[in-house]
């Protein structure tokens, strides 16, 4: 595994304009790879798009939906029912409120209940953060080796890098083989 220190800059000029101050240091262009990373959930890992098979977030929004239709549903019947039975005092008029207010409700309480965040534990709040990815931007890479890798941060850092990072990985004829938009960076102090 080949040893890569990395920054994020704004624009391709920025991150031009830092590598060619690497290379006036003595860094060769085969050990410089500057490429675009895409925002989270544009990478098409998947036939369909996005990133993941399935959002993060959703973990538990089928009880949490069927627990929400459920109470508002029973709401919304009785209060059919008894809107129902205050336009005529016969049981057609009163099923048919109790069943749309159960309907309406149902829904209400479905889509509400799916629309609000629910709190996580701190095992899932950790990993969560771990593989929330990175920022989108564009990143310029270096192939390094362990007696300049705090110099090569600094001069990137020095040349308006921002999150610079370490990283292990392959690198094969100049580009940084096996990249993972979505695991989070490892800071480089």
């Amino acid at each position: 595994m080949a040893l890569i220190v990395a920054a994020r800059f704004d624009t391709f000029e920025d991150a031009e304009r830092a590598a060619a101050s690497l290379m006036s240091e003595g860094v060769t262009g085969d050990d410089l790879h500057t490429f675009f990373v895409n925002p989270a959930g544009w990478h098409d890992r998947f036939p369909l798009g996005g990133d993941r098979a399935a959002d993060p977030n959703s973990k538990g929004a089928p009880a949490t939906a069927v627990a929400g239709a459920a109470i508002v549903g029973l709401a919304g019947a009785v209060l059919g029912g008894v809107i129902g039975w205050l336009f005529a005092h016969s049981t057609l008029p009163v099923v048919g409120g109790v069943a749309v207010g159960a309907y309406i409700g149902s829904l209400a309480g479905a889509m509400y209940s799916l629309g609000r965040p629910r709190r996580r534990g701190r095992f899932e709040a950790a990993r969560a953060k771990a593989t929330e990815g990175r920022r989108a931007g564009v990143l310029l890479a270096v192939h390094t080796t362990p007696e300049h890798q705090s110099e090569i941060a600094a001069l990137l850092r020095n040349a308006g890098g921002k999150e610079v990072e370490r990283a292990h990985g392959r690198w094969n004829q100049g580009r940084w083989e096996d990249f993972d938009p979505l695991r989070s960076p490892h800071p480089q102090q």
